[in-house]
C-alpha cells in the first residue's frame, strides 16, 4: 500500500512540474506541499523549490499579493482573484478546497496565469476604440458643422489638417483650381478657430479695381479724396480685427498693395488714406488662389518677401476629377438642397447619374451645384433624364437608348406589373422598327420574327 502512495505521489509531482499553469497544493496550514519552480518567475524571485514555504509568510514579503490558498483556508470555498506582483505582473489565480471524508479541510490546489500581456493588449485596444471614437466624431463634427459631404481620403486629410492647425494664428494659404470650394475651406478654417464669435472678412482680390483697391482695404478719412464719404469709411481690414481676413485670388493683389499688405502682417497696424494715426490690428490671415505662386515670383509679378509670409501652411484642394468618389455625394447633397429651395422633388435618372460621374468637371464643385439647380428649374419631368444635360457632359448620346432606358425606369415608377412592362417594351421596339423599315417584311427580318406576327401585333399597337 504504501508503495502505491509513493507512487502517486511522484506521478502527482511530475505533472506539477511539467504542467504550463502554475500549480500549487498547499496542506490546511498553508504549507506548500507541491509547487512548479520555474513558474514562480512570473511572481519575481529566481527558479527554485518552495516546498514546505508557508504561503502566509510569502504573503508577508509581498510576493504573493493576496496569497489565494490563504483566502481559501480561511473562506472553505472556491476563489478566484487577480494578483500584483512586486515585478508590476498581472496574475489571474484560481483556488479550490480539497476536503476529506468528515468535510474537514486538508488542501488547497491553486492555479495561477500571467495575464499582464492579455490585459496590455485589453488596454491598447480600448485606448485605439477611443482614438477612432475620437477621429470618428471628429470628422463627424466637421462634416455636420460645415454641411461638406464627401468619403474621398484626399478631402479627409484636409479637414484633419485645418483642425490640427484652427487654435493657432498660423496663416494658411490655399492652393487648387477655381471651385474648388476654397472660400469654404477657410469659412471651416475660422468656424473651427478661438476667432469663431469674431468677424470672417471675406475679400475677393480679383474683383476690386486697383483704383479703389487701397482705399477699401485700408479705409479713408474724411475728405482724403474726391468723392470721398465726409464721415470716412473703414476698411475691410480693420472690420476683420480680432476676427479672420480672408483673401481670395491673392494673386490679383497689385504691387503697390503687396508691399502695404506685408506691413501691415508684419507689424499688425496700418494708416488709413488720408489719415495720420496709426491704427493697430488683430486679425488671423488665411489666402488663397488659383494661380502658381512660385512662377510670379520668378516673374516678378509677386513679391518674394510676401509670398514667404503667406506660405506658412500651404493647402492644396484637389480637383473634383481628382476625388471622383466624391462626386456622387455632392450630387445628392446638391439635389436636396435645391428641391427644398425651390419646393420640388426631381431625382437623377441612373443614366444622367452615370454621366454626372464620369464628366470631368472642369469648373470643379461650383459647377456642379449650378448645374444641380438649373437641372431641377428647366427639368419638366420628376425624373431628370440625360436629355437635359448640356451637350458637353452627354455627348454624342443615342436618343433611341436614352428613351428605351427611361421608359423601363418610367415603367417600373408607375408600379406596372410585369406583363404590361413587356408590353410598352414589345410595343416600343416594334414602333420603333416601323418607323425605320419599309415593308413588314423587313421589320420581321430585324425583330427576327415572322411577318404574320408583325402585322398582328402592329394591328394591336397602332
Amino acid at each position: 500500500m504504501s508503495v502505491s502512495i509513493t507512487l502517486e505521489e511522484k506521478i502527482l509531482e511530475a505533472i506539477i512540474k511539467t504542467s504550463n499553469n502554475n500549480i500549487t497544493i498547499t496542506d490546511q496550514h498553508g504549507n506548500i506541499l507541491y509547487s512548479n519552480p520555474e513558474h514562480w518567475t512570473v511572481y519575481g524571485i529566481e527558479p527554485t523549490d518552495l516546498t514546505g514555504q508557508s504561503v502566509y509568510t510569502l504573503q508577508d514579503e509581498g510576493i504573493l499579493s493576496p496569497s489565494i490558498s490563504a483566502m481559501v483556508i480561511k473562506e472553505k470555498k472556491e476563489v478566484q482573484v487577480m494578483q500584483h506582483t512586486i515585478t508590476g505582473k498581472v496574475i489571474m489565480s484560481t483556488a479550490y478546497p480539497v476536503f476529506n471524508e468528515t468535510g474537514e479541510l486538508i488542501r488547497v490546489i491553486s492555479y495561477a496565469q500571467d495575464q499582464t500581456e492579455i490585459l496590455n493588449l485589453h488596454q491598447q485596444y480600448d485606448q485605439l476604440k477611443e482614438k477612432v471614437k475620437g477621429y470618428q466624431t471628429e470628422v463627424k463634427n466637421l462634416r455636420q458643422k460645415n454641411g461638406i459631404s464627401y468619403r474621398s481620403k484626399a478631402i479627409q486629410q484636409v479637414f484633419e489638417t485645418i483642425n490640427r492647425v484652427a487654435n493657432s494664428d498660423a496663416t494658411v494659404l490655399f492652393l487648387g483650381e477655381s471651385g474648388v470650394g476654397k472660400s469654404m475651406f477657410a469659412q471651416t478654417l475660422h468656424s473651427l478657430s478661438p476667432r469663431e464669435t469674431e468677424p470672417f472678412i471675406e475679400v475677393n482680390c480679383s474683383t476690386i479695381p486697383e483704383h479703389l483697391f487701397e482705399s477699401e482695404m485700408f479705409g479713408y478719412e474724411s475728405g482724403s479724396f474726391t468723392g470721398a464719404s465726409k464721415h470716412g469709411k473703414q476698411g475691410l481690414i480693420q472690420q476683420a480685427d480680432n476676427g479672420t481676413l480672408f483673401l481670395d485670388e491673392i494673386g490679383e493683389l497689385p504691387l503697390n498693395i503687396q508691399v502695404k499688405l506685408l506691413r501691415v502682417i508684419q507689424e499688425k497696424k496700418f494708416i488709413p488714406v488720408g489719415g495720420k494715426k496709426e491704427i493697430h490690428i488683430n486679425f488671423r490671415l488665411v489666402v488663397a488662389t488659383n494661380q502658381n505662386l512660385e512662377n510670379m515670383v520668378q516673374k516678378g509679378t509677386f513679391r518674394s518677401d510676401l509670398y514667404y509670409r503667406l506660405n506658412v501652411i500651404p493647402l492644396q484642394i484637389p480637383s473634383l476629377r481628382e476625388r471622383k468618389e466624391d462626386i456622387a455625394l455632392l450630387m445628392n447633397h446638391y439635389l436636396q438642397i435645391m428641391n427644398t429651395k425651390y419646393q420640388a422633388s426631381k431625382r437623377l435618372h441612373s443614366k444622367t447619374f452615370d454621366y454626372l460621374v464620369q464628366y470631368s468637371w472642369p469648373g470643379n464643385v461650383r459647377e456642379l451645384e449650378n448645374l444641380i439647380e438649373r437641372l431641377v428649374l428647366t427639368s419638366e419631368e420628376s425624373i431628370i433624364t440625360p436629355s437635359s444635360l448640356p451637350q458637353a457632359i452627354r455627348g454624342q448620346l443615342s436618343s433611341t437608348e436614352e428613351k428605351s432606358s427611361y421608359l423601363l425606369e418610367k415603367l417600373f415608377q408607375d408600379k406596372r406589373n410585369l406583363k404590361e412592362i413587356l408590353e410598352e417594351t414589345e410595343k416600343f421596339i416594334l414602333l420603333k422598327a416601323y418607323e425605320e423599315c419599309k415593308s413588314t417584311y423587313q421589320i420581321a427580318k430585324m425583330l427576327g420574327i415572322s411577318q404574320p406576327s408583325v402585322v398582328r401585333k402592329l394591328k394591336k399597337y397602332k
